[in-house]
């Protein structure tokens, strides 16, 4: 493997997935919060280099991007007080990939949740998972430049708030920083 395929990506400029806040990087991933999760704690792992597909990822970028689904699924098990975790990925637009970006889903799950056993994997295939719908509601809003957040569905899910989000990312940033000292051996 040559030296290319082990340095990461530079990033010229801010991070940008739709509407969604980060609140963890790595060098070759980021991890954000959801417009509109599907329970409680659903999040957005991605790569930082922009591909639609996980075969077109080397083998760097996927090791980080798995590394940080684990290490992201552990701070959510914790704070979310879940038993189990549903993590997908729709690889391409055929498999109900909505964002020509590859993604991969994280939810903490209880028992007794909404998601209903696989239910959850319905909610991610259909309108509920639409993450493409999302941003593209809002890059129309921005076009037409109004004050708010457009409403994006009637549906039972209601976009949150940007100040919703920036609170739960860096709620969950704060989070990651105490499981990474906890890891490293320091006080919590």
């Amino acid at each position: 493997m040559s030296n290319q395929h082990m340095m990461p990506p530079p990033i010229a400029k801010a991070i940008h997935f739709g509407p969604f806040l980060v609140f963890h990087t790595t060098p070759f991933s980021f991890a954000l919060v959801n417009l509109k999760p599907l329970l409680p704690g659903h999040v957005l792992i991605c790569p930082h280099r922009s591909t639609p597909r996980l075969s077109q990822l080397t083998a760097a970028e996927i090791a980080d991007l798995f590394q940080t689904v684990q290490l992201v699924s552990r701070t959510l098990t914790r704070v979310y007080g879940a038993s189990a975790l549903n993590i997908a990925v729709q690889d391409g637009a055929d498999a109900g990939q909505s964002v020509a970006h590859v993604h991969a889903h994280i939810i903490p799950r209880r028992a007794g949740d909404e998601g209903g056993g696989d239910r959850v994997y319905d909610m991610i295939e259909g309108e509920q998972g639409d993450v493409g719908r999302a941003q593209r509601e809002l890059e129309e809003y921005r076009a037409r430049a109004r004050p708010r957040f457009p409403k994006l569905d009637e549906g039972s899910r209601r976009a949150r708030s940007e100040s919703e989000m920036r609170k739960e990312a860096e709620w969950l940033k704060g989070e990651m920083e105490k499981d990474a000292r906890e890891r490293r051996g320091g006080n919590v």
